[in-house]
This record gives structure tokens, C-alpha cells and sequence, in this order.
């Protein structure tokens, strides 16, 4: 690790922070300059912060390229105004470069190269808040810092007046915030001053060919961050309050930080795929054995009851069976899956249960489903049943029996649950998004690894890279999933909708999309529903285990259907989904996506590559292969006639051998796709 500082404090400054620190007992001169800048560990980007008339301001620019303008920093406090009458107290300075291995993930080994500045403020009230800028090569990081001080003990933020003050109007994919259902909203395409208040992460493309991606890192008690548009090509940082009346959006106590705001900035759209900030910006594991947290894949009782040709809740189609629990046991076995997920096993399901939320059991199994004996007979097989708990937004009962039931799972050798918060607000009227939230969810993820549990949430708080410090934090749901495929009512997702939230949603972090349903048109579905089916083709389907990342992936479909598709199944068998390296090969937001990824524990290697409503041939080369390897290519194309509107079942798999001088040419039909198995030889 190479670190070079350089601080320049008073000597009257209290010391608090890490550059601080290594001032100790050093004389210090007063800082004078109310401006600061910093270069990017390559030279290309430039960070320039001022005091501007005791306002705290910050600019950006990648070479000669503006990417922000001058826009502003600070906060309304309930007891004042902390965005102006600041001075500058002093100032430190730093690179970093180091290496550190995910115990899981799309990439094993990742490098946080950045240079760092530290801005230390005084306000003209006594208070002291310290602002840390880090910059990358491809992206800036920057947090605020309230140090114990006798001026600032217990405080609230009102509002965060965070600014990004963009260059120009550009092209954005965005999500609408503020509206019921969460995050489960097709994205929207647009120019930037279209936007009324956008989620993040916050995707945009500007004229010079820039692709820049808004979001947040370390998100941690804390509200979650949305960016409201004021026009003139500025958007400003908006945070989801307490819905208690007081109008509160963030209680805190010094010491205290905020969560890291983050812009990523890459010259190709792939490169914000394969950009890991937010995950640098977070803190090492907590975790220090983490050879319990295993990828892997599942099978379960879901889909039937999205076709509803099973049911939650109990009665002659109850899902949740004792019986038919063990047939997916046996498959799973047979076809070497690792969990079998359950849903509809606990009482409380009967009736309208998005209104149960004070009467879920995580515990209490119904009368036709035996728990201990599915357990058992599951790990006798060599696999595992995962939990599923929904809460329906019955925070406070969850949390109340949260050690009781993770402490039996824990007992019975479960190692997974799937987590659910169906409903529009938190059941005492809160948001999914803000502080309160935001605590729960931690809360949970803590007591989870206190029982060896790995967690995959639905109607989640979205990622900000917790899953460094976290690492049983395995994936997430917070999008449109596979479900909207059966009864959205809207025909279900697009064909763009895989390359567009490829550069959106899983921006923040895994995505349980729960793909792999090879019934396209969804023969199984009640009647009525005729409109509703996957807008996409065999390959295509199968393309998504490689683009969509997450450490436990589902194979949502019916079982007959993998049954009645075995060449097609094959596929979803292979594929792991723990990786070594991530390389995108091409890519256009919302047209086309071709990601390759190598698999962590061989020297396999996986394709795959989606495309919108229009048909693509792609020429790629091969060099991520091995130099000098021989490999078996195994295909899973789409066929001659293969469309996702008329001909969405024209599949076909081929072999060729290959290698890293190679080029090979991918054939994608309307809303089709390309999966592929290298095998080195």
C-alpha cells in the first residue's frame, strides 16, 4: 500500500479524523486558500473545492470536460443553517491505493486507487462539520463529518442541501421517488430537466460521451437519498422524512457521518457496470469468518402462485405442503440445486394478508406443513430449505420476534432467508426509504449473521455496497421482477427492460430478478391473464443469469417445464454465480448488453448478451479468454426464426472450439439473446 499525506491544521483543532490523527503532536499552520483541489490518481479528473463566501461550493471536470459546475454543500439543521457562514479551519491531503478480495462477488479482487481531501469547517454558530472528498480514476465519493464537539450534541437535519450541478441537459434513465410501490416502476427515458424527483442510482449519458451514475455508498442509520430537480440543469440531494409530523429527516448524535454521495464517470457504458466505488466507499467485513456464506441457486414455491395455480394461503391449492415441498427437494437433489425457498408455510396468510401485518408467525408453521421434517429431509439430500418471512410491513412484530425465530432456524441448520415488506408504507406509516427503515434493515442483516443466516430482501432498502461490511447481505429484489411477467396487467417487463436496469437498478448492487422461466407465454396462468408473458425468448432468459448479477439466483419456472426443456435447463444448471472476473463486451442503455464473466472456482467462462425489440448481430473477440487455451464454446442461441413476439420458443444449441484470438459472431433475434458456456480444454 503506498499512502502519501499532507495536512495543514491549526493547532487550537481538536483531532478527530484520520488525517488528523497523524498530526498529532505536529505543529500546524493556519489554512488561508478558500481553495483546494485534487487530481485523480490517473491526472485525468480534477476536484476542486472553495469556500465561496462562507458557502461551501465543489466542481468536477474529467479532462477538459465540465461534469459538474460549481454547486453547493451543506445542510438545514431544526436550529439553523448549516449551508453558509462557514471558514475554513485547515485542510489534509492524501493518496491511497490498496487491493482487497471479496469473499464473493462479480469481481474477486478489487482496487481502491483515490486521492483524498479533507476540508475541516467552522460555522459562525461554533458548530464544526468536516467535509471528505475521494476521487478515482473513474469517479468522485464525498461524505460529511460531524466530530464531538460541546457545540453540536444531539441535532436534525431538516433537509440536505447537497447540489450537482450538471454541465448541460442530458440524456437520463430514472426512476420516479416518492410514489407508492417503491422501487417497482419501469424506468424512465429522458432528458434531465424532464425529471421531477429521481430514486438513485441515477444513470445519464452527456453529449461528449460521458456516462455518468448517481447514487449513495455506506447508507447507514440514515435516510436514503433521492435528487430533486430545480431546474437549470441542477438537481438537489431530497431525503425521506419521519412520518411523525415533526418534519425530521435524519436524528443524529455526534460523533456522526453521512452516507458517501457517489458519481460514478466512465467513458463507456459497460464501464459503470464494472465500476466499484460504492463498494471501496464501504467499510471492511464485519464478518471475520465468512466461510459460511455460500452462493449458490434455488428452486421453489413461488411461481405457482403468481400463475395462481397454487395459493398462499391454506385450502385445497395451499402451496406450502408438506408433500409438494419434498418433490422440489427431490428435484433440487437430483439437479444440484442449493435451497429450495418456500413461501406460504407460516400461518396468517389466510384472508387479505397484505393486512396481517401485526399477525404474522416466523415461527408457526400450518397444520399440512411440517418444518422440521421438510429441514431434515432436505439436508439428507444434500440440499436446504430457505425461509421465507413476509412481514407486510409489521415492523415492530417482526423485530419482536426476530430472536425467537432466527435462533430456531439457526437450531433446524438453515443458512438463508428471503425476506418481504409488501405494502406502500411501513405499517405505522413510515417510508421504506428513510431512517426508520433504514435501521431496521441493518438491524436485521446484524442479527442475521449473529445465526449464520444469509439474507436475500424483497421490497428492500436499495444498496449503497453494505455487502462489503455485510457480507450475508447477499442480494435484493427493489425493481420490477419476474413476477410483473405474469400479472402486471401491462404485458409484463419490455424487451428493453433487461438492458436498461443493467445500467440502473443493479448499479447498486445484486438483483434477485428470479429469472430462468422457460414457459414464455405462460400456458399456466389462470384464464384472464392471456396478455400477461415473458417479453423475451429461450435464449434470452438464459442470457440474464450471466447479465443480472446475484449470488443466489432462482430458477422461478415450474418444474415440469425444466422437465419438458432439458437442453435449455442445462444452461441454468451450469452457470455459477460466484465470479472471478466481470468483463461487458458491448453495450448501449436500453438497446443491448453482452457481459462475460468468469467463474470463481474453474476456468470456465460465461456469456451472455440481450437485446431490445430490435434485432443485433455482434462480431466480439475473445481475448478475455486465456492466452494459449483451447476452448469448447457450448451455445445457446436463438433460432433462424426466432422472435420475441411470434417465435419467442426458435432455440437452439451448437459447439464450435475457440480461443482468445478469435472472433465470434452473436445472433440475437427481436428481444432474443445469446447465452454461452466457454469450457477450456
Amino acid at each position: 500500500m503506498k499512502i502519501s499525506v499532507r495536512c495543514v491544521l491549526p493547532v487550537f483543532l481538536l483531532f478527530t479524523a484520520s488525517c488528523s490523527d497523524m498530526m498529532i503532536g505536529k505543529a500546524a499552520k493556519k489554512a488561508t486558500s478558500p481553495v483546494h483541489t485534487i487530481l485523480s490518481p490517473d491526472g485525468a479528473s480534477e476536484l476542486t473545492f472553495e469556500l465561496a463566501d462562507g458557502i461551501p461550493t465543489y466542481h468536477l471536470k474529467r479532462g477538459k470536460i465540465p461534469v459538474m459546475n460549481p454547486s453547493k454543500l451543506g445542510f438545514e439543521l431544526e436550529d439553523g443553517n448549516l449551508s453558509e457562514g462557514f471558514a475554513i479551519l485547515g485542510y489534509g491531503k492524501r493518496d491511497s491505493i490498496s487491493t482487497w478480495v471479496q469473499p464473493w462477488g462479480e469481481e474477486k479482487e478489487i482496487v481502491d486507487n483515490h486521492t483524498e481531501l479533507k476540508i475541516f469547517l467552522k460555522h459562525e454558530s461554533g458548530k464544526r462539520m468536516n467535509i471528505i472528498f475521494r476521487l478515482y480514476d473513474d469517479g468522485l465519493g464525498f461524505r460529511y463529518e460531524w466530530p464531538e464537539q460541546e457545540a453540536l450534541d444531539e441535532f436534525v437535519i431538516m433537509e440536505e442541501k447537497t447540489e450537482f450541478v450538471l454541465a448541460d441537459d442530458h440524456d437520463a434513465w430514472w426512476l420516479q421517488a416518492y410514489i407508492p410501490n417503491r422501487y417497482e416502476h419501469l424506468n424512465i427515458a429522458s432528458k434531465v430537466s424532464k425529471i421531477d424527483t429521481a430514486a438513485t442510482p441515477l444513470t445519464m449519458k452527456t453529449k461528449e460521451g460521458l456516462y455518468l451514475s448517481f447514487h449513495e455508498a455506506a447508507l447507514t442509520d440514515y435516510s436514503s437519498i433521492s435528487l430533486i430537480n430545480r431546474g437549470d440543469n441542477k438537481l438537489q440531494a431530497i431525503l425521506f422524512p419521519w412520518m411523525d409530523g415533526t418534519g425530521h429527516k435524519v436524528r443524529a448524535q455526534t460523533p456522526f457521518v453521512s452516507p458517501w454521495r457517489t458519481v460514478k464517470i466512465n467513458e463507456t457504458a459497460g464501464g459503470l457496470i464494472t465500476n466499484y466505488i460504492d463498494l471501496n466507499l464501504n467499510e471492511p467485513s464485519k464478518i471475520d469468518d465468512t466461510s459460511w456464506i455460500k452462493p449458490g441457486k434455488y428452486i421453489g414455491i413461488w411461481w405457482d402462485m403468481h400463475l395462481n395455480t397454487r395459493t398462499w394461503h391454506s385450502g385445497e391449492k395451499h402451496g406450502a405442503t408438506t408433500e409438494y415441498t419434498k418433490e422440489f427437494v427431490d428435484f433440487a437433489a437430483k439437479h444440484g440445486f442449493d435451497g429450495v425457498l418456500v413461501e406460504g408455510w407460516n400461518e396468517t396468510w389466510d384472508g387479505d394478508w397484505t393486512k396481517n401485518a401485526n399477525q404474522f408467525s416466523f415461527t408457526k408453521s400450518y397444520p399440512d406443513y411440517d418444518l422440521e421434517e421438510v429441514v431434515e429431509y432436505a439436508q439428507s439430500k444434500g440440499t436446504n430449505i430457505i425461509m421465507h418471512n413476509e412481514t407486510s410491513t409489521g415492523i415492530e412484530n417482526y423485530e419482536a420476534q426476530l430472536d425467537e425465530a432466527f435462533a430456531l432456524y439457526e437450531k433446524l441448520g438453515i443458512r438463508a432467508i428471503k425476506s418481504g415488506y409488501v405494502g406502500d408504507m411501513i405499517a405505522n406509516g413510515q417510508w421504506h426509504h428513510g431512517q426508520y427503515m433504514v435501521r431496521h434493515y441493518r438491524k436485521v442483516v446484524e442479527k442475521a449473521a449473529e445465526h449464520g443466516i444469509m439474507m436475500n430482501v424483497h421490497e428492500p432498502i436499495k444498496d449503497t455496497g453494505i455487502r462489503r461490511t455485510w457480507p450475508n447481505m447477499m442480494t435484493r429484489e427493489g425493481a420490477r421482477g419476474q413476477e410483473y411477467n405474469a400479472w402486471s396487467g401491462d404485458g409484463g417487463n419490455p424487451p428493453n427492460y433487461v438492458p436498461t436496469i443493467a445500467f440502473t437498478r443493479m448499479l447498486s448492487g445484486p438483483f434477485d430478478y428470479t429469472p430462468g422461466v422457460l414457459d414464455i407465454m405462460l400456458n399456466d396462468n389462470e384464464p384472464g391473464r392471456d396478455k400477461n408473458r415473458v417479453q423475451s425468448t429461450i435464449a434470452g432468459e438464459l442470457a440474464i443469469y450471466v447479465i443480472i448479477y446475484s449470488p443466489l439466483h432462482m430458477a422461478a419456472d415450474l418444474l415440469k417445464n425444466y422437465d419438458a426443456n432439458p437442453v435449455a435447463f442445462q444452461f441454468i444448471k451450469d452457470v455459477p454465480t460466484d465470479w472471478e472476473h466481470t468483463r461487458v463486451i458491448n453495450a448501449e442503455i436500453g438497446k443491448y448488453v453482452t457481459i462475460a464473466r468468469k467463474d470463481r472456482n474453474s476456468d470456465d467462462w460465461y456469456l451472455g448478451s440481450v437485446t431490445d425489440e430490435e434485432a443485433r448481430s455482434f462480431d466480439i473477440s475473445l481475448d478475455f479468454l486465456d492466452e494459449g487455451k483451447t476452448y469448447e464454446a457450448i451455445i445457446y442461441s436463438d433460432g433462424p426464426n426466432a422472435d420475441w413476439e411470434t417465435s419467442p420458443y426458435s432455440f437452439m444449441r451448437f459447439k464450435t472450439v475457440t480461443d482468445a484470438t478469435k472472433n465470434l459472431t452473436l445472433n440475437l433475434a427481436r428481444g432474443g439473446g445469446v447465452a454461452i458456456r466457454f469450457m477450456k480444454k
